[in-house]
């Protein structure tokens, strides 16, 4: 059992935090913006919980955060009252959330500095991942680091992997999201054509969803898209953040991103259609809306 601290308790990170407290055994004090939700988490998981990230890092021996974006990431870590001022050294820092490479070099080299690790940690699998344990998490940092922070991490994960030094893991999710947001352009295409072509969808789908068209979307997703309903995880809103990450970035390393960059435009038709916190898959919306035009 070790003593831990997990700050952001949103969608994902109250799940994952209640994993560390009920499935690892650990001793967890959580922090959130919102006290309400930190004393709602603690009276369910039985944990404890702090008024600053500082005072819920104080004397941890590893440190989660899962928040929203760059800012907000060090708002909570070097900003007043943010938990670095808090860590003992030797402690690691864990940081879930889905942030720039250059952010989790920062914190890096600033966790390094006061003798602590510090593992760039983004999560893939969506709110029923956390909520189920069962989330792909894809790290950056030092390999004696990541080997003392995987056993914890563990607790709300199927699996966990080092793709290399500090940056590595938010450059992983990258690539996620770069493939998410393409297959499911797709996914939407096929669908929108096959109820123009007067096709039934649901028998085309039995037919291709064995074959090289198979995807995680289409599996979980083809029926929901069809019958227009959007309330299943991830929100567009975010997706956009996520695609504004991996375009920065692919305009600093020379990469181009033709497919990405246009599905961040029709994600942002989705949003002026009122579809800000739709979940990805809504793309196909916006194709249907067109007929309505």
């Amino acid at each position: 059992m070790a003593k831990v601290a997990f700050i952001g308790l949103g969608v994902m990170g109250f799940p994952m935090a209640g994993h560390l407290k009920a499935k690892g055994g650990h001793d967890v004090t959580v922090y959130n913006r919102t006290t309400a939700k930190a004393e709602k988490w603690a009276k369910q998981f039985g944990g404890g919980f702090a008024e600053t990230p500082k005072d819920a890092a104080e004397g941890c021996d590893f440190v989660f955060s899962c928040v929203g974006n760059d800012d907000d990431l060090r708002t909570v870590t070097t900003g007043a009252d943010g938990a670095f001022h808090g860590l003992k050294q030797g402690a690691v820092f864990v940081d879930n959330t889905t942030a720039s490479a250059e952010v989790a070099r920062e914190l890096y080299a600033a966790a390094r500095d006061k003798g602590c690790g510090f593992v760039d940690a983004p999560v893939s699998g969506g709110q029923a991942g956390a909520e189920n344990g069962a989330l792909t998490v894809m790290c950056g940092g030092d390999q004696d680091t990541f080997d003392k922070a995987k056993p914890v991490i563990e607790c709300f994960a199927k699996f966990v992997g080092l793709m290399g030094e500090s940056g590595a893991g938010q450059l992983t999710k990258m690539v996620n999201q770069i493939c998410i947001a393409g297959v499911l352009q797709g996914l939407s295409e096929a669908i929108h054509f096959a109820k123009k072509a007067d096709l039934d969808v649901e028998r085309v789908i039995s037919a291709i969803r064995g074959g090289a068209a198979q995807s995680w979307q289409m599996e979980n997703r083809w029926e929901t898209m069809n019958e227009g309903k959007f309330d299943y995880g991830f929100a567009v809103d975010w997706m956009r953040k996520d695609l504004g990450i991996c375009l920065k970035t692919a305009n600093d390393t020379g990469a181009r991103l033709p497919v990405t960059a246009l599905v961040d435009q029709f994600y942002a038709e989705v949003q002026a259609m009122g579809g800000k916190r739709w979940d990805t898959s809504s793309l196909i919306a916006r194709l249907e809306n067109a007929d309505k035009k």
